[in-house]
């Protein structure tokens, strides 16, 4: 959907590893590609950076999961979180360390 969404389209997709997207758009995996492409190596910085800003977000409406602290990664702290208060809305279900507290 993200790719979708590009205005301008890509020519191609650099993918860091080894499963290529749903897209009509050509596209090339590259293993370690944040190693060896500076495209994929920049895409990863500027994620990281949105990311643990979006955290920071939500840490004013979820306080009690400590978002601003660990950005959303399962510390102990995070998971014993999740253990007293249950998942947020924002908590990604399909990932293990949150499925095992549904």
């Amino acid at each position: 959907m993200a790719v979708d969404n590009l205005n301008p389209q890509p020519d191609c997709l650099l993918i860091d590893g080894t499963i290529c997207i749903s897209s009509q758009l050509p596209q090339k995996p590259i293993i370690k590609g944040d190693r060896l492409s500076v495209s994929i190596a920049a895409a990863s910085i500027i994620a990281k950076v949105t990311r643990d800003r979006l955290m920071e977000r939500y840490h004013f409406y979820y306080p009690q999961f400590g978002f601003c602290q660990h950005k959303g990664y399962p510390t102990k702290a995070h998971k014993a979180a999740i253990r007293k208060f249950g998942c947020s809305p924002i908590h990604r279900r399909s990932f293990k360390g949150v499925k095992e507290y549904l």
